[in-house]
């Protein structure tokens, strides 16, 4: 099959491009290398350097490509950005996503992945939510999430094709950017690499489910290409993609800084580490949120492999070896 990956060149991204080579398709990204970056992609996948917010230069990338899958995964991911910039958040989440849509209607494509975000839909939950949960967003970037899934559902029965939304809880993991605002995982492995300390934001008792980057990517890989019941054109399916088991940014940070410490261990490093900081809570933050992942495992046979503690330790390693200060 020939795949699209739109934001392929980033974190969630790049680790799907390895699993579509992998499993032997052609697969070409488009990425505006905003925060992505060409090292990430694999040798021999063409990249297009395309903004999705232009029409015209995401009709190129698709004529030049000619895909038959599309898995879109570029987007303004901040959530503190939209609150301040709602108007960019929906040029970026609404405006490329139709200029896509439109592309992909216009060249036949067969189906169409979307990462959503089930981190923002529900809005304050305490116990993991599963699909049939209402949508509650509190931000312009859930907001943006949840109209994307409307459009999706629309191009889905105007246009015969198989569409699929996966909600993501918290993704971390090797590759993710550590600058700007999203990403705390990064961030505070940055930070404690350095020997700097970890900024928390208002009193850290916010509570995340952290699900690790390559499961998410396997998950895509899944959603795209296997026979999956119900994944028929015409038709929009929404999956949570989580581990539905929380930790909130304080107990985030003490298991970042084991990790952190274990690997300055390594290295002859063993100055003790600074406390973290606390700074002022960001707008926009929920305090919980957890997603049920049981219909991602009834419908894609996907769960997740990697657990907090092992995916943060291989993520400290990772930021260890590749300096991208």
């Amino acid at each position: 099959m020939n795949v699209l990956v739109t934001g392929g060149a980033g974190f969630i991204g790049s680790h799907i491009v390895d699993g579509l080579v992998a499993a032997g398709h052609r697969v070409e990204v488009l990425d505006d290398l905003s925060s992505g970056s060409r090292d990430n992609l694999p040798a021999g996948v063409p990249l297009h350097v395309a903004d999705i917010v232009d029409p015209a230069a995401v009709a190129r990338v698709f004529e030049a490509a000619r895909p038959d899958l599309i898995c879109h995964q570029a987007a303004q991911m901040s959530v503190s950005r939209s609150v301040r910039e709602p108007r960019f958040d929906a040029e970026v989440n609404c405006i490329g996503l139709i200029n896509v849509l439109e592309s992909a209607a216009r060249h036949r494509c067969r189906r169409v992945v979307f990462a959503s975000s089930g981190g923002v839909l529900y809005g304050e939950v305490t116990s993991p939510a599963p699909e049939t949960t209402p949508a509650n967003p509190v931000s312009p970037y859930g907001i943006t999430k949840w109209v994307g899934e409307r459009y999706l559902q629309f191009f889905a029965a105007e246009h015969g094709m198989a569409t699929v939304a996966l909600r993501y809880s918290n993704v971390y993991g090797p590759r993710q950017n550590p600058h700007g605002e999203a990403g705390v995982v990064a961030i505070f492995c940055k930070k404690l690499l350095a020997g700097e300390p970890a900024r928390i934001n208002g009193d850290g008792r916010y509570v995340r489910d952290y699900v690790f980057g390559p499961d998410v990517a396997r998950a895509n890989v899944l959603a795209l290409t296997a026979d999956l019941p119900g994944v028929v054109p015409g038709t929009l399916t929404s999956l949570n993609i989580g581990t539905g088991t929380g930790a909130d940014v304080n107990e985030l940070e003490a298991m970042i800084r084991g990790a952190v410490a274990a690997v300055r261990s390594r290295h002859g490093r063993n100055a003790p580490l600074p406390p973290p900081e606390n700074g002022p809570a960001r707008p926009g933050d929920l305090r919980s949120n957890l997603v049920d992942a049981t219909r991602a495992s009834e419908v894609l046979g996907w769960r997740p492999t990697v657990a907090l503690a092992e995916g943060l330790s291989q993520t400290a390693e990772w930021f260890a070896a590749h300096d991208r200060s």
